[in-house]
């Protein structure tokens, strides 16, 4: 059954939405794939602060999600991949929701916005990194056309993560 997405729109973080970020990010269900639980608020301040960076160096970001009603519901976009390990050099996507909102469409509707604001801002290709247990963030990135290319081991959880590319 296709449905209509939702609409959703993205905005660059905010200071106020590193505290929404850490308040709606404080679930255990949200966190599974990320630690478990919530960081520290000064992690989300770091967080949106470099992504305000990233927007004015880049033209892409992890952007915050806004529903129909102007609340923040999560965040997703785009990056350099952080990390030493993994797709060192690449522009990865990614997305994370308060779980109120999930199974509704708007991460997908949100991915795919980044997808146009991203090949707009001149990439040719990006990765999503996902835990291989998750399978609604799997899920997304079949919806996005996304195709899985490697495996790879997190050196600290030991947990498989998946890499999944699309080129734009």
């Amino acid at each position: 059954m296709n449905r209509a997405l939702p609409d959703v729109r993205l905005r660059v973080p905010t200071d106020e939405d590193a505290f929404a970020w850490h308040r709606i990010f404080d679930d255990p269900d949200v966190m599974e794939f990320h630690g478990g639980r919530s960081a520290e608020l000064s992690v989300y301040e770091e967080l949106t602060a470099r992504q305000r960076r990233h927007d004015a160096e880049y033209g892409f970001c992890l952007w915050t999600v806004l529903d129909e009603e102007g609340r923040v519901i999560g965040f997703t976009g785009a990056q350099p991949w952080p990390r030493e390990w993994g797709p060192t050099g690449e522009i990865e996507i990614g997305w994370r929701l308060a779980r109120e909102h999930w199974g509704k469409g708007y991460v997908t509707a949100a991915a795919m916005l980044t997808l146009e604001r991203v090949r707009a801002a001149g990439i040719g290709s990006v990765v999503a990194m996902v835990n291989a247990r998750n399978e609604r963030s799997i899920a997304v990135t079949r919806r996005l056309g996304m195709e899985l290319a490697e495996t790879y081991t997190t050196p600290v959880s030991q947990q498989v993560g998946h890499c999944y590319r699309l080129a734009l």
